[in-house]
Parts: structure tokens; sequence; C-alpha cells
């Protein structure tokens, strides 16, 4: 009998880790869902801690993509989006999956596809194939704001002062083939180069979706991000690993800025707040567990990209009844994130006291080893920083004198602009800028457009009138010479 006890205890203990698990798991706590939205779901969580690893595809039921957008049919609707909001969007493409899915972006600005003195900010959804929720909830994003730009003051603000772009999938393979890899079954949230180890180094290596996301950055300046995924329900922010791969908390050198913006969507957000797991709905990744080769961090150290990793629902794959309740959930926090970015922080531009030229040159707070690159074309700079701090703000650029002031953010936003003057050689010149260098070659090329775009006859009867009217000039200063020396006489020598 004691043997048989053993056994069914072995078996039953056994049969505990057959239940599907979610990564980045956190059960919805709140008590007041009217719906039954997680009471009634027939997607069980198997946990509300965090795991590495993934469901045992075995228990996805066939039909778990019901009612979810295919690859084809998001396409699609974001061209038909294209059609209905042109006014205020484009579409553009910056890549391609592994089997040639192209990655659609919506662009939504009222100058889309302009370089405006403006920040940028992107969404990323479905890095991780069985991660679909955030797809489905920035299509609904994109169609709130292309209805209620013109009526809601919110939808307005972001049209008007906003650069934001959307990337329903990163991952459109692994959607198709219901896993967290892509094609070739890479973790996309672990491809990239990392801080800490040297991995992810060999560009020939990296994933087609990982370099598009790459040049992409090297394309657009973009001031702040977020990227939606599945599983649990709270903001992530930067580190997502320590140097001893150690569980704790390491924190970036704008931790309290981050910390700022992990609230602003958490406190937004219908339930995310309440969780029992995660103080105030937010975490610092390296403190709930750490991960190398992330999206996240490889933002902010490359390009000064503040993004955040949003866990967006406690189910991967909730029915798809339920999006329109999760796109509730979520409206008014994924609107205050793009929102703060002119609601919040310090923003201004850089000038030269030579002329008032813009100068592309860097920002820098005291402090905090991380730099902002303000625009190349209006030197526009927008520094995200947590209001109610005192806060010393460098500016700088290379051939000029840095220039430094101290400043107290309060709530609101507050606009900074720099003057600065260009140093002095020994020998006391001005150093000269590039454009300035350019000028003279500039004026000499367009000079020599002119004479090669038809005007050789122009030309030609020009340098005759000249030189008549030189033949002109000559003979009357003779004849004054002339009568000059009839009137003075001879140039008498002086004496010694």
């Amino acid at each position: 009998m004691e043997l048989l006890f053993s056994l069914l205890f072995l078996s039953l203990t056994f049969s505990s880790f057959l239940h599907p698990t979610f990564a980045r798991g956190g059960q919805r706590h709140h008590s007041s869902l009217s719906s039954g939205f997680l009471e009634n779901s027939s997607y069980n969580l198997g946990s509300t801690a965090r795991h590495l690893f993934e469901e045992n595809r075995l228990h996805l039921s066939l039909d778990i993509a019901r009612g979810y957008m295919t690859n084809s049919q998001l396409e699609k609707a974001l061209m038909a989006f294209a059609q209905r909001c042109s006014h205020i969007s484009r579409i553009y493409s910056i890549g391609k999956s592994v089997k040639g899915v192209p990655l659609w972006v919506i662009e939504i600005s009222d100058k889309p596809g302009e370089e405006e003195a403006e920040p940028a900010f992107k969404y990323i959804g479905n890095v991780h194939g069985d991660e679909p929720v955030g797809r489905e909830l920035l299509l609904f994003l994109a169609n709130w704001i292309c209805d209620n730009h013109l009526k809601d003051p919110l939808a307005t603000l972001i049209v008007e002062n906003v650069h934001l772009h959307i990337l329903p999938t990163m991952n459109p393979d692994g959607f198709s083939l219901r896993r967290r890899g892509n094609a070739n079954n890479v973790d996309l949230n672990r491809d990239f180069p990392d801080q800490f180890f040297p991995m992810n180094e060999d560009v020939h290596m990296r994933q087609p979706e990982t370099r598009a996301i790459m040049n992409w950055l090297r394309d657009v300046q973009f001031t702040a991000s977020a990227s939606l995924h599945g599983g649990a329900l709270v903001a992530n922010y930067p580190w997502d690993g320590t140097q001893d791969k150690r569980k704790n908390y390491f924190g970036c050198p704008d931790d309290e800025t981050f910390r700022f913006m992990a609230s602003i969507y958490s406190q937004s957000h219908y339930n995310m707040s309440l969780s029992e797991e995660f103080q105030g709905g937010i975490t610092n990744g390296a403190s709930w567990y750490p991960i190398y080769g992330g999206m996240q961090d490889w933002n902010y150290i490359h390009y000064g990209c503040f993004e955040l990793t949003l866990e967006i629902s406690d189910i991967k794959w909730p029915s798809a009844t339920e999006l329109p309740t999760l796109w509730e959930y979520n409206k008014m926090s994924m609107l205050n994130l793009v929102a703060s970015l002119v609601k919040t922080g310090v923003h201004g531009r850089i000038f030269s006291s030579d002329g008032g030229r813009p100068l592309p040159g860097f920002i820098t707070v005291k402090g905090m080893n991380q730099s902002v690159k303000s625009g190349k074309t209006f030197a526009d700079y927008h520094r995200l920083l947590a209001p109610r701090g005192r806060y010393e703000v460098v500016a700088t650029m290379p051939g000029y004198k840095l220039r430094s002031t101290c400043i107290w953010l309060d709530e609101a936003a507050m606009t900074l602009d720099f003057v600065l003057d260009a140093e002095v050689t020994l020998k006391g010149n001005l150093l000269r800028s590039g454009c300035e260098c350019d000028c003279g070659n500039t004026i000499r090329l367009k000079f020599v457009d002119f004479l090669l775009g038809g005007h050789l006859e122009v030309c030609f009867i020009l340098i005759i009138i000249v030189g008549f009217l030189c033949f002109l000039f000559q003979r009357g200063m003779k004849s004054n010479l002339s009568k000059h020396r009839q009137v003075v006489g001879p140039k008498r020598l002086a004496g010694v």
C-alpha cells in the first residue's frame, strides 16, 4: 500500500508540470470584472510567476487564433486604414520577415513623412509570435486616433505634436506558426547586441526582423518606445539584465525617469497598478528575472530611446471576443504614454551664436551618463525627465563651447533653447563649421549649373557689353589725364 500511495503522489506531482504556463505571468486580480473576463475564459493561467519556457504546444487549442486577423488580413486592414486616414497617416515597410512578409508601419501625424521639430514615438506589437494581443490593440489605437483627432483633445495633441509610428507585428512568421520564435525559431527579444556579454555581434547572424528594427532606429530618431507582450500585467523598464546574471534590482542612469514612464502606463490602466505581484504595477526587468540580448536595453544604450516592455494581458491567447475589453483597459495607458512626450520633460533647440544656425549637438544631464542627440535639420531635442526635480542640462557640439543651465522641472514640460559660441583657435580665428566651409563650393556649383542650364548665349552677350563699357571707360580716362597734364605742367623733381 505504501508503494501504491508513493506512486500516486509522484504521478500527481509530475502532472502539475504538464499544464500550460505563461512567460511573464501575473494573475489579474481586480474583483469588479463585470464581463467575467477572467472567470469565464477558456484559457486558464498556470502560474502567477514569470517563467522562461514556452507553453507546451500540445495543449494549445487548434482554433486558438479564431477571430484574430491573419497576416494577410492585417495587411489589408493596414491598407484600408491608409486610404481612410490618408490626411494624417502613411504606410511604409521597414523590411521583411524570414518568410518574406513585409513589416508594415503606420505613421500618424499632421505631416506624415515630413521632418518636424517634434518627438517621435514607436509602438511594436507581436514581438513573440504567441503573444498576439498587441497587434490587435495597435489597430484599435490607430483607428481610434483617426476617428477622434478632430474631437478628442488627447488625440489632437498626439496628431499635431508627435510623430507616432506603429508596427503591429514584428514577428508575423511566429504568429502563423503559433510559437514564440520566428520562422527560424529564434526569440527576437534575445537577438540584439548586449551590454554585458559579447552576444549577437555578428550582423550576418542576426534575424532579418532584428536587422529591420536596428536599421529603423538609424533612419528615425525616436524619443521613446514601447513593445507589447502577453502573459502578465506589468510595465517593465531597464535594465533587463545584470553583469553577474543574478536576479536583483539594477537600474539604468535614467531609472527615476523610467519609473515615471512605467507609472504613467500602469496608473492609466484599468487595473495594472493594483497588482499584488508587482508594486504599483511596474517592475525593473533584472529584478523580475534577467534577460540578455533584449530590445529594450539596446534602444536606450545605442540611440537614447526610452523603451518600456509592456505586458498587457495575463493570458497570451484570450478569446478574440475579449479584445475590445482589453482595448478599453489599455486605451488610456497607450494614449497617455505617447502624450507624455510633449506633456513632460525638457524640449528645445540648439543654435550657433554666429547667425543663429541650428546645430546638431548633444544634450546631457549632469549625473546621468546618457546623451540625447538633437535633430539634423532643426537641431531639436526632446529629453524625458521625471518631474519635480532639479537638473543641470548641458548642451555640447564639437567645435563649440559647451553651455549648461540649472532648471527646476515641475509637472509640465519646459522649453529650453541653447545658443553656443564657437571655439577660438590659437591664431584667433573662429573655427568654421562644416556648413560654412561648404558655402563657397555650393555657390560655385550653382554657378556652373546655371551656365550648363542653357544660359551660355546670355553670358556671351553680357561679356561683350562689359568689354565695350570697359573700352569706353579707358578712353575717357586717357582723355582726362591728357587735359590734367596740360593744366598742371610737368612734375618737378625735389632737390637733394
